[in-house]
């Protein structure tokens, strides 16, 4: 069962419930951890600190422990523990606990036990939740409304730091990880896409998808606005909660309120459809007026590293779509660019994903296609691409993204496009898909020195 209680249920109070009295475990120092550690001391709380890695110097001088160094028993200990997300709840150290009666919450399912639902939309999905989200975020914004972008995106809502301003609707980016903490859901959930990710975090694929849908049905949940092109969401229906609404990259043929928001592809209109979609269930007025959806669409800013063209030279586009971590939007990002020469670069931290459908999308593209494999995921697409229909796409194996940027800027030329879309995450190689974004747009200015 997870856990049904709020933040308000840890204040300090001695004499009190065991949840109100009891010592308090926090487990995992992340961003989320962090904003959880601030809240519990703004609740009056002194938690013990735990961590798998813990930072050199503690947090404000109180020491971490390590979970396998006492860590574990210090929370065996405790009378509720706050997880960071990145901890699975298939752990057996987390089991364990649970098996104990020790609550093992979520910062995002403490939250909305007590949040104003019906003004919050949670938006999930494997590829596509944070673009949806932020599209969303800015309309409401740009309507006047104060509008908090938070979860997986921007900020933890809970946290002090915020400065507790009060806000007119919070559009939640929520992810597989999250989505697990959550005892309730507010009444309208979004899910942009689903496709195999995050496996060893959930033990397995079917683990993954129901984890991943499960804010769509838990309690308060009623309206699922779901992207109707994917067999993998229409297949699992019964998943989805009391009622969905499908929305489909080509509804709404004449609409031309997405074209301020620059977007790149067929999945970006589905998501702009869909945060449309959201609002309108949430009784915002404006969602259904088309010339204020266009004024309120000018200024958007698509976010970094998704699908985004960071420069030209000598005629060929490079674009950064580093945040696509998987097949799904690998070929999303490849169907944007219909007709063109396009030097795809591919690869990196090794997550045992399946590539025979990166392979057999890539057989399906009219095309010339180049793939440009990197480590270390790049053998394994290079085998299966070779493996699909030897000869369709050229591969080239690279060792390392400098050396494919420059190979694939003089194949692509004159009119071509570089597309950095790496079906694999970063880790590894660079920090984070910010960083191998960064490491990108360096290769291409040193293109365009050259």
């Amino acid at each position: 069962m997870r856990p049904t209680i709020s933040w308000s249920d840890l204040r300090a109070r001695p004499s009190g419930s065991a949840l109100a009295s009891g010592q308090v475990g926090l487990w995992g120092l992340g961003v989320e951890g962090l904003a959880n550690f601030r809240t519990l001391r703004s609740l009056g709380r002194q938690p013990v600190l735990v961590d798998d890695h813990p930072p050199a110097g503690g947090v404000e001088g109180q020491p971490v422990l390590a979970t396998s160094g006492g860590g574990l028993d210090a929370l065996a200990g405790c009378a509720v523990v706050i997880k960071s997300p990145g901890i699975s709840r298939y752990r057996d150290d987390l089991r364990q606990l649970e098996a104990r009666g020790i609550p093992v919450a979520g910062g995002l399912g403490l939250w909305l036990q007590e949040a104003p639902r019906d003004r919050v939309l949670c938006i999930t999905g494997t590829k596509g939740k944070s673009s949806t989200t932020a599209i969303a975020g800015h309309l409401l914004s740009q309507w006047g409304y104060r509008c908090m972008i938070g979860g997986n995106i921007g900020q933890p809502p809970w946290d002090p730091a915020q400065g507790g301003l009060d806000y007119d609707y919070w559009v939640i980016e929520t992810s597989s990880y999250q989505a697990t903490d959550l005892g309730c859901s507010p009444p309208v959930v979004a899910v942009t896409s689903l496709h195999p990710d995050h496996l060893p975090w959930h033990q397995g694929v079917e683990n993954y998808y129901r984890d991943k849908l499960s804010a769509c049905t838990q309690p308060g949940a009623d309206l699922t606005v779901a992207n109707g092109d994917s067999g993998l969401l229409r297949d699992r229906v019964a998943l989805l909660g009391p009622r969905v609404e499908w929305v489909h990259a080509d509804d709404d043929p004449g609409a031309d309120w997405m074209a301020p928001l620059g977007l790149l592809g067929a999945h970006s209109r589905r998501n702009a459809l869909i945060a449309r979609a959201c609002l309108r269930a949430l009784g915002v007025p404006q969602a259904d007026d088309e010339a204020a959806l266009r004024e309120a669409a000018a200024g958007f800013r698509p976010l970094a590293s998704r699908l985004q063209a960071i420069g030209t030279v000598s005629g060929v586009t490079f674009v950064d779509d580093s945040l696509s971590t998987n097949v799904l939007p690998t070929l999303a990002a490849l169907d944007a660019f219909p007709g063109r020469r396009v030097a795809l670069i591919a690869g990196g931290q090794d997550r045992g994903i399946d590539y025979a459908p990166l392979a057999a999308g890539l057989a399906g593209r009219p095309a010339p296609t180049l793939v440009l494999a990197v480590p270390d995921s790049g053998p394994r697409i290079a085998a299966a691409i070779e493996a699909a229909d030897p000869g369709k796409a050229e591969v080239m194996s690279c060792p390392d993204l400098d050396t494919a940027v420059q190979r694939g800027f003089a194949w692509a030329r004159p009119d071509g496009v570089v597309l950095l879309s790496p079906a694999a995450p970063s880790f590894g190689h660079f920090r984070d898909y910010r960083d191998r974004g960064d490491a990108f747009a360096r290769a291409v200015r040193a293109c365009s020195a050259g």
